[in-house]
């Protein structure tokens, strides 16, 4: 599996993960009370310096990884564009943006053990109603493990049909990456249950 932790060292690899992970959610919250163009694009220049603080190639790095996110963008101005609010829905781009951004910042300066411990920390009062949080910290891994490895999938299949089209890939590519989803977790699963299956307190 793939590793979303940056290889460029920062000064944020130093900060404990809990600690980012609640600027993070402090942020977040700034972020929707903020309600105009003018203070999301201050908001996105500030998260921009953030990166700039770690140098060009970080920032680039940082970049690459907000490829996913411009088609919602651009569904987003969209939409508000035909409904007659494009300020809303450049609002809620800017938001999208800054927000992502902020949290990709995270995940590429913390190792991934210590967001996972950190995310066994906060569900651990649910272990005094009864409930094994071990299965929820594996899912997590899981996802999150698969995620960088379902979209370097879902790009290949897309460079794979540009190179025997001529249109742009659409909907035509989604029943591939579904079945190529689907597979992957079947051999998850049978690899799980070779080794006894998933039984951790």
């Amino acid at each position: 599996m793939l590793t979303l932790t940056s290889e460029i060292r920062t000064p944020y690899h130093r900060l404990r993960a809990g600690a980012k992970l609640a600027a993070l959610c402090a942020a977040t919250v700034a972020l929707f009370v903020l309600d105009s163009v003018a203070a999301m694009m201050l908001a996105n220049a500030a998260v921009a310096g953030l990166y700039l603080v770690a140098g060009w190639r970080f920032l680039h790095a940082g970049l690459g990884l907000l490829k996913p996110v411009w088609f919602f963008v651009a569904l987003v101005l969209a939409w508000h564009g035909l409904t007659g609010d494009l300020r809303a829905g450049t609002v809620i781009a800017l938001r999208l943006i800054a927000a992502v951004a902020l949290a990709n910042l995270v995940t590429m300066t913390s190792r991934f053990d210590d967001l996972v411990e950190v995310v066994m920390w906060g569900l651990s009062p649910l272990r005094r109603l009864g409930v094994r949080t071990a299965p929820i910290g594996f899912a997590i891994v899981l996802v999150v493990r698969f995620i960088p490895v379902m979209l370097d999938k879902a790009r290949l299949l897309i460079d794979a049909w540009r190179a025997r089209s001529p249109r742009r890939p659409g909907w035509q590519v989604a029943l591939p990456i579904t079945l190529v989803a689907v597979d992957d977790a079947e051999h998850v699963a049978e690899a799980l249950r070779a080794r006894g299956g998933f039984d951790m307190d």
